[in-house]
């Protein structure tokens, strides 16, 4: 099957309601039917993964074609990016589309295919390119310059797509990055030292590139703290920069791995163990207030000790949550709240590793507040704020508590809670929207109702006639989740929008649940065993040495439409709710691979 026949379906055209009753075109949707239909022009081989790297302001998709063994760090093939249409040149996305078929589809080009992998950025200023304002896009800002990109991630005002175009590559580590221009004669340019000597030499390159350019900044600075890159621009008047690029590579020995690939192969090579107790060297050492950041961070050190048998992890955290247990610290605030309750999952865990029955006492004081005072089941439990976290938040502490207490009325008022949560948030697809404000289905607002039910199912007794309906909700969800699954492992910011920012957290908890029901018994391993492998290299690539993280949306509430999720700071560096889920999946699959 031809790729170009999958475009439209591929990426699907977003829709407002004016007030009638007729549909009104966004500039989106025009300017992603004109990118489709640009790529559409050439024929390339199914094999092509068709994705994308981000969102600009007018939330059009910028697409990128990624060959399927490109996807592979440790291929032995040189690894090529493409970049053009920064300038908003139709010619130049003619000539990078023209060299991607050339290169995948042309006999002239078979020679060069074993040795390397060539993806393409093709558009990556699309509203600049489909308004035919050159360099500019839309918001008031410029795509081929600003580099590195100054501010957060991935809410500029004005150029998103630099941001995005950043740290996607740096996430994608390629070995070699050419940003494609038009010109009446083939003309090659680069940095001082942003390629070999010789490579320089063989394609005479001349050094005249401005400060701000991606290409001048790639070599020297790392994009996502991963590696630098090799970079040089292209002024072509065909496809032929593609062919002379690949032979003077081959013919100057410029066939290595860059720095930024090299990074990642560094990463994917640590066993789950290892990832875990690298993590907990910077994570899971305080309970200041109880919440459910540190609190899962703390049970995560619990599975160290347990997995790695270095008892210091279990000593610390005792010695941490010592002031709830003493009575000297209230483990409810005066300002209770779903995470709150949720942090009382630590006193859970501990009194299953200790037998102290004084722990299951502090997990009750929050579960116990799912019934009034004759103890009969309220109709959900306190301080959801309609959100789908309350489904983390509120469910796992009662059927825990349930368990160690052997009460089923707790595992009813779980189930009776779950139903709550699944009738304000659930949508008609499976997934779930962050709350009534929006239809967006936030990447975590999705990841904490796969973890709180894999939660729930983990002590929950096998026997319970409740057991049945929590596995058809969270096998429901988990298949709707996976359909979104990224290219290279992920789970999406705005999970059905592969436009938006590949999310640490919602990737860890998807993950976590998905490796803990196949330990468990109630997924099944052959189905799901490939999508968390595929999730599990994507979390190793994005947790980086010194406890630092790679894109981890920041704390938040409500937001009113698809715009604000898009906008939400993607955290760079340490962060201790990424931290924390970055550890409880790692020493769950550590747990797996353990055999524990």
């Amino acid at each position: 099957m031809r790729l170009n026949a999958l475009l439209l379906a591929a990426c699907p055209l977003l829709f407002t309601v004016n007030a009638g009753s007729a549909f009104d075109e966004t500039v989106a949707d025009q300017h992603n039917r004109r990118v489709n239909s640009k790529i559409a022009t050439v024929k390339l081989p199914s094999h092509i993964i068709r994705s994308a790297i981000g969102v600009t302001r007018k939330q059009t998709t910028i697409p990128v074609l990624i060959g399927q063994g490109d996807l592979d760090y440790h291929t032995k093939k040189t690894r090529v990016l493409l970049v053009s249409g920064m300038d908003g040149d139709d010619k130049a996305v003619s000539n990078a589309l023209a060299a991607m078929q050339w290169f995948n589809t042309q006999l002239s080009a078979k020679t060069w295919r074993p040795q390397f992998e060539v993806s393409l950025i093709p558009i990556a200023n699309p509203d600049g390119w489909a308004a035919s304002k050159g360099s500019e896009n839309l918001s008031g800002g410029r795509v081929d310059v600003g580099y590195p990109p100054k501010g957060n991630a991935y809410n500029s005002q004005t150029a998103p797509e630099a941001s995005y175009l950043w740290r996607w590559i740096g996430m994608h580590a390629p070995d070699i990055v050419v940003d494609v221009r038009s010109g009446g004669e083939l003309k090659w340019f680069a940095t001082k030292d942003a390629i070999t000597p010789r490579l320089t030499a063989t394609l005479k390159a001349s050094n005249q590139v401005n400060d701000g350019e991606l290409i001048a900044n790639l070599p020297k600075h790392a994009a996502c703290q991963v590696g630098t890159i090799p970079a040089l621009r292209v002024h072509s008047p065909s496809l032929q920069f593609l062919p002379e690029l690949l032979t003077a590579i081959h013919r100057s020995q410029a066939e290595k791995r860059s720095k930024a690939r090299q990074e990642i192969q560094r990463r994917l090579a640590r066993t789950p163990i290892q990832v875990a107790q690298e993590l907990a060297n910077h994570y899971g050492d305080n309970l200041n207030s109880v919440a459910y950041i540190p609190g899962l961070a703390l049970i995560a050190r619990l599975r160290v000790t347990e997995l790695s048998g270095d008892k210091s992890h279990r000593q610390s955290v005792e010695q941490t949550v010592a002031p709830y247990l003493t009575g000297e610290k209230p483990t409810l605030g005066k300002r209770v709240s779903g995470s709150n309750l949720s942090g009382h999952l630590i006193f859970g865990e501990l009194a299953k590793t200790t037998g102290n029955s004084k722990y299951t006492t502090l997990a009750d004081q929050a579960a116990s507040l799912g019934f009034d005072e004759s103890g009969t089941l309220k109709q959900s439990m306190p301080y959801h704020s309609e959100m789908s976290d309350a489904v983390f938040m509120g469910c796992p502490i009662l059927v825990q508590v349930g368990s160690l207490k052997k009460d089923r009325r707790y595992y009813q008022m779980a189930y009776r809670h779950l139903q709550f949560m699944l009738q304000v948030n659930r949508r008609k697809d499976g997934l779930h929207r962050h709350s009534p404000l929006d239809q967006t289905a936030w990447g975590r607002g999705n990841g904490f109702p796969a973890l709180g039910v894999a939660l729930c199912l983990s002590d929950l007794p096998a026997k319970d006639p409740l057991r049945r309906e929590f596995i058809d909700v969270h096998v429901s969800h988990l298949q709707a989740l996976a359909k979104h699954q990224d290219p290279n492992g992920a789970w999406h910011q705005v999970v059905d929008h592969p436009g938006s920012y590949r999310e640490l957290t919602s990737t860890c908890m998807i993950t976590f649940s998905m490796i803990r029901g196949v330990q468990l018994g109630w997924l099944d391993e052959d189905e799901y065993a490939p999508i968390i492998k595929k999730a599990w290299n994507a979390i190793l690539t994005r947790i980086g040495p010194d406890g630092n993280l790679v894109d981890v949306c920041t704390g938040t509430g409500k937001q009113k439409n698809l715009q604000a999720y898009f906008d939400r700071t993607a955290i760079l560096g340490r962060d201790a709710r990424g931290g924390a889920m970055a550890l409880m999946v790692s020493t769950e699959m550590a747990a797996w691979m353990m055999g524990k």
